[in-house]
């Protein structure tokens, strides 16, 4: 009797994950589990990974496969929130659910089920990947769950040994599968953010790390408008939180953050959801990673996503030997946020993308 190829999967405690062990069972191969835990402090309650623990060791127990367990603490405070906490203290949003899939989940984690002996590594991603004849990643068939965004940065030698296997499916079939097959997390809400955070109100977790420094919030004329708590709280395109209230001097549409004057301290604002000010035509690109690892070629007529669930957006792109591009729209895009990731694509299939440095 042949040996059946092991397949280590990623085990979150969630619906997906607890499905795509199971697919792969049916397949025939040799399934086991691992929970990994990436956050060691937890004195207020609000991170999940001791819940999520118990719901993937019930799963494992129930499929009748082993499940390994891990910590990637430190290398995840070292890789992952460092960066996290320097993007913000330089005035930028960062995605650092990105760079965990890159550095931690595909990285570290992928290399430690490889040294158990796993042949391949699946999670519970909705995506697509193609072996034959090249390595490629493709968007989830679900529009609405489609996660090629966070894994555009994935090290193709990853890549080439992972299985999506609900990357075809969409989310009310994986959950059917799982109520049909009495799992205990069948009805599981999806987690959302990222554990560090959990629940908890945001800017609450950041002050611990970095001290506030309040300041003017100015109209884009110069005018004060207003008391910001920090810049690092605020976002490009907000609207919520920003407490300018009715003035005399100005209509009645609503405020929304459209730059940060990090030499003064200053949040400018403006009047409008398309105020000209949020809107950018070219933006700049750097840190850039290729799903096969060198850039298609020099000039690109692609779209580009320059957030989660944006729709694809035409765009040509100018690559740069510095491993930056520049990237011209055909069409204006609102609140292009430095430090947030611009992921490319041609049709279904996910190129590569970049970490946003600058937009006009």
């Amino acid at each position: 009797m042949p040996v059946r190829p092991l397949v280590i999967v990623g085990m979150s405690g969630g619906v997906d994950s607890s499905v795509t062990a199971w697919l792969l069972l049916q397949e025939g191969y040799d399934v086991q589990g691992l929970f990994m835990s990436n956050w060691d402090e937890d004195e207020d309650g609000y991170c999940t990974a001791a819940q999520d623990y118990q719901d993937a060791r019930k799963v494992c127990e129930q499929l009748g496969i082993v499940l390994h367990k891990v910590s990637f603490a430190g290398e995840y405070r070292e890789r992952v929130f460092a960066y996290f906490l320097e993007e913000y203290r330089a005035g930028r949003t960062p995605n650092p659910d990105v760079l965990c899939n890159r550095e931690i989940k595909f990285g570290v984690c992928f290399d430690y089920a490889r040294r158990l002996g796993a042949e391949w590594v699946a999670t519970g991603h909705y995506a697509r990947v193609a072996h034959e004849p090249r390595v490629r990643l493709l968007k989830g068939l679900d529009p609405a769950k489609d996660q090629s965004y966070f894994l555009h940065a994935m090290p193709g030698s990853a890549l080439a040994r992972t299985l999506f296997p609900i990357g075809a499916m969409h989310k009310d079939e994986v959950r059917r599968i799982a109520r049909e097959l009495t799992l205990p997390v069948f009805d599981k809400k999806d987690s959302t953010g990222i554990c560090f955070i959990g629940e908890r109100p945001f800017a609450e977790f950041l002050s611990r790390y970095l001290p506030a420094q309040p300041g003017d919030i100015e109209s884009t004329e110069g005018v004060v408008v207003g008391r910001h708590q920090g810049l690092m709280y605020y976002t490009l395109g907000q609207r919520q939180g920003l407490r300018i209230g009715g003035r005399n001097d100005a209509g009645d549409e609503p405020w929304y953050v459209v730059r940060k004057d990090l030499g003064r301290n200053v949040l400018i604002v403006a009047q409008g959801h398309d105020h000209p000010a949020l809107l950018s035509r070219t933006m700049r690109v750097g840190q850039l990673t290729w799903v096969s690892e060198s850039p298609p070629g020099a000039h690109l007529e692609c779209t580009a996503k320059v957030r989660y669930r944006q729709t694809d957006q035409a765009c040509a792109v100018a690559v740069r030997t510095d491993q930056s591009c520049e990237v011209q729209f055909a069409e204006p895009q609102r609140a292009v946020t430095p430090g947030q990731y611009a992921v490319f694509y041609s049709a279904d299939e996910c190129l590569g993308g970049g970490v946003i440095e600058s937009a006009s």
